[in-house]
Parts: structure tokens; sequence; C-alpha cells
């Protein structure tokens, strides 16, 4: 399956660094799933982590509020999952915008994603292990425990976005659909272009081809990318090999950082 960003990618066999922990101005972007957390049987079962919970409070007040996370889940869920440690967050690709004062920006559903609700779950109906995620502005079809079901999926994912002209979002055993206008790096432009994030240096980390959009955005805003989990084709400049490496280098930024103040 190809998965069109607009990216200029890193050659497959070229390896990524990693990322460095001193970069001043940093304005930090995280996705959710696949960085900040591990994948779960159902997206429900991703839960609050102590350890990312306390990493990312600390490293709040010490980028001077440049933090934020980027994700395709909800921005209720990201506030459940990381016990709403960052009041800066983008929800559902874009479609959903806190800023870090609290305004909360929403784009109207475009009114095919109730069809694409229904139609999806009428595949779930029938292909035991199928989960239907309804977001409002978006729907997602998880196969995670139906894997053979992934063909079908595909098919019925890539028709229904022919026919509507919602944005197909392949993601990690998902295929999403989504109102158009927004992705992850209008998302991220969006919040470099308010306070406290104008000016800084942002670093988005992120796992997936959705994430691609934020690498470009964070390279033409004089930052990058970071990928987080195997090596592909990227737009990221650096890559760290999963979850646990990610919350090890956060908590060196925040070392880093709490020794500064400190000296």
């Amino acid at each position: 399956m190809t998965f069109n960003t607009g990216t200029a990618p890193q050659a497959l066999s070229q390896p990524l660094s990693t990322p460095p922990t001193q970069v001043r101005g940093l304005a930090l972007f995280l996705d959710m799933d696949g960085v900040l957390a591990g994948f779960a049987p159902t997206p429900d079962l991703v839960m609050p982590d102590p350890r990312r919970t306390a990493v990312l409070r600390r490293l709040g007040p010490l980028l001077d509020g440049r933090l934020a996370i980027i994700s395709g889940r909800t921005l209720s869920e990201i506030d459940r999952i990381t016990e709403a440690a960052s009041p800066a967050a983008s929800g559902v690709h874009g479609l959903e915008i806190r800023t870090r004062q609290g305004d909360v920006r929403t784009r109207p559903a475009a009114p095919a994603i109730r069809a694409a609700v229904a139609a999806f779950q009428t595949f779930a109906d029938a292909h035991p292990g199928a989960i239907v995620e309804d977001k409002g502005v978006a729907t997602g079809l998880h196969f995670r425990q139906a894997p053979d079901a992934a063909a079908a999926a595909e098919r019925l994912a890539r028709d229904l976005a022919a026919e509507t002209g919602l944005v197909l979002q392949p993601g990690h055993m998902i295929f999403e659909l989504k109102t158009p206008g927004t992705d992850k790096g209008t998302a991220l432009t969006a919040l470099m272009a308010e306070p406290p994030f104008k000016g800084g240096v942002p670093v988005m980390f992120g796992d997936d081809l959705t994430d691609e959009h934020a690498f470009r955005a964070a390279e033409a805003l004089g930052g990058f990318g970071v990928l987080v989990g195997p090596m592909r084709e990227t737009a990221a400049r650096y890559r760290l090999d999963g979850v646990p490496q990610v919350l090890d280098w956060l908590d060196a930024v925040a070392a880093t950082l709490g020794q500064e103040v400190e000296a």
C-alpha cells in the first residue's frame, strides 16, 4: 500500500542518528500512539502512565509552555491518556486544536462522516474483531484484532473516500476517513503561529505515515522530524527505536533544561 505525503523521503537504507537533546528554543510536538504510548488491542486500553505524565508535566514549564501533543486521537482521549499534562494539543489530525491558553477550534464535520461511520459499522458487524471509532469529525476502522480483514477493510475505505470526498488516512492497523482540510502538518504550523511556540524551533516526533506532513512542516519552520520505530522512507532527520527510547530522550531533555535553570 502506498500513501503519498508529498515528502522528499530519505532513502530506506540511510541510517538516521539519535536526535540531539540540546536544541535552543525547542518547541516540542509529540504524537501519541507509537510515540508516547505503545499500541494496545483496542484504543481504549491505552492507559495513563506515571512516567509519561511526570515527564510531560516537568517539560512544559521548562520549555516555557512550548510542548504540544499532535495526534489522530480526539482531544478528550489525549487528555485521558496524558492526564491533561499538555495544555496545548491537536486532535483528529488537525481538525481539533487547543492553544496553550485553552482556546479550542474544531472544524465542522463533513456530512459524509455519518455515512462512513455506518458503512464501517456494517463491515465490523460482519468481521468479528474489527472496531469502529467515531470521532465526530472522522471515523476509524480498526482491524488489529481482525488482521485477515485488512484487504477488505482497505477496499471499503478507499471506495468510501472516492465516493464521498473524505480523506483516507491509513495508520497502524486502521483505516481512517476524515473531514478534509487539515493534517498534522497544518496543526503544527497553526500552533507555531501562536504564543508561546512562535519563534521556537519545532521538533516533531511521529511514527506513521500521517506524521510525515508534520515532519515536513517542522523542517519548513527551521526544525526537524524524529521518526519513532523501524527505519522506512521518511522526511524525518533523526530516529528513535520506540516508546521507551522516546521517554528516555524526554527525560534527558528535562534533565538538561533543569540544570540550565539551576545554573
